[in-house]
């Protein structure tokens, strides 16, 4: 039975994951935060937006080539950044590069995923997006944007909607946590998936690699006091600035869901903004990222690229943020449930069943290519 019969879809291979890597890693990626709420909002907001098809078009090829920030794509999605995505499945960050390398789509590094830089940056060929976080200290910020743009990343990420580490109450059930805590009940949630164990005592237990330059990293307290300190930077706007003028490449801000923040950005100087609610990971009284789109896209008026994420499970998820008015979209969690389903081949598996998907319906609504897709093709509420 082939990969495509066996795991279809971004929820089947997630189903998958699940039975393969430890509760503690599976809770790590799936919850939300707080009472979970927006984590199910994101999905039913984007299960509202219906389409209307166009008939009788005849014969019609999809041509997914999408170019953003001087670089084309053959689909317009790319693997959105995802922190500690070796504990979901060892190699992850190695897996999904060489992937966004052979099929040529944006793979976003997190600066606190288990792999450096300079590692991923070669491997992605070009096709890496870096992702960063603000740390307090100048001189750090600075250094690691400047190993990003030295090791082939040519957009950066800037994620600023965690001002504050969030609390996510079912990760604190599952007992993850940074440093890991090594009780029974952690060696017995291992022991029962051998896979994971054992890929996990060759390649090492997850360390943040891009942040070890900076401490002590013979111990996982200094690195977890570290990591704190790092990701809780308080961003405000002349920092945006600052880190603007750092980086030669394409520049984008990631988490936005006011009209005036995407204004501001505008005048920051920013290349994109991606509308995202951090897959209901920060804020559980966020508006669904889907339902926040459309103003956004309209105030910021084409003067910079809009990006979506959170929540998108498939294909017609990417048709219908593309229809709301957003140039190209982000995919978190989903490449991460296909590495923990398949390993090495989830990556690419992951790619060909959204590139199937997203053409079998552009075809069903009657178009060819996403630039096609405007926002008289939803049906307004």
């Amino acid at each position: 039975m082939s990969l495509e019969t066996r795991y279809p879809s971004i929820p089947y291979l997630a189903a998958r994951a699940r039975q393969r890597v430890p509760f503690f890693a599976w809770e790590y990626l799936a919850s939300g935060t707080g009472s979970e709420r927006l984590v199910p909002r994101n999905r039913e907001a984007l299960d509202a937006v219906e389409l209307v098809p166009r008939v009788l078009k005849g014969r019609l090829t999809p041509d997914l080539e999408t170019k953003i920030f001087g670089r084309s794509y053959s689909v317009p999605f790319g693997a959105g950044p995802v922190g500690l995505s070796g504990l979901m499945w060892p190699g992850t960050e190695r897996f999904i590069a060489r992937s966004a390398a052979e099929k040529r789509f944006p793979y976003g590094l997190s600066m606190v995923a288990n792999e450096a830089p300079e590692t991923i940056g070669p491997m992605a060929d070009g096709n890496g997006w870096y992702q960063l976080y603000t740390p307090v200290d100048p001189e750090i910020r600075a250094d690691i944007i400047k190993r990003a743009w030295e090791s082939g990343f040519g957009t950066l990420l800037v994620t600023v909607d965690v001002p504050v580490g969030s609390r996510r109450e079912r990760q604190l059930v599952a007992g993850v946590s940074v440093p890991p805590q090594f009780t029974p009940q952690t060696f017995w949630r291992a022991a029962i998936r051998p896979r994971w164990s054992l890929e996990t005592l060759t390649n090492g237990i997850p360390r943040f690699r891009t942040l070890e330059k900076y401490f002590d990293k013979s111990t996982f307290a200094g690195a977890a006091r570290f990591v704190g300190k790092v990701v809780d930077g308080r961003p405000d706007w002349e920092m945006l600035r600052q880190m603007r003028d750092l980086w030669p490449g394409a520049f984008v801000v990631k988490g936005i869901l006011h009209p005036e923040d995407a204004r501001l950005a505008v005048e920051a100087g920013v290349d994109g903004i991606v509308v995202s609610n951090h897959g209901g990971r920060q804020f559980d009284a966020a508006p669904a990222s889907i339902d926040a789109l459309p103003e956004i896209a309209r105030v910021v008026g084409g003067r910079a690229k809009i990006l979506f994420d959170s929540g998108i499970e498939g294909g017609l998820d990417i048709i219908r943020a593309l229809s709301l008015g957003a140039d190209f979209c982000l995919l978190g969690r989903a490449f991460l449930y296909a590495t923990g389903a398949l390993g090495s081949k989830g990556p690419n598996h992951a790619y060909d069943i959204l590139k199937a998907d997203l053409e079998a319906n552009m075809v069903q609504l009657g178009i060819e290519k996403p630039s096609e897709l405007k926002p008289d093709w939803a049906v307004q509420p």
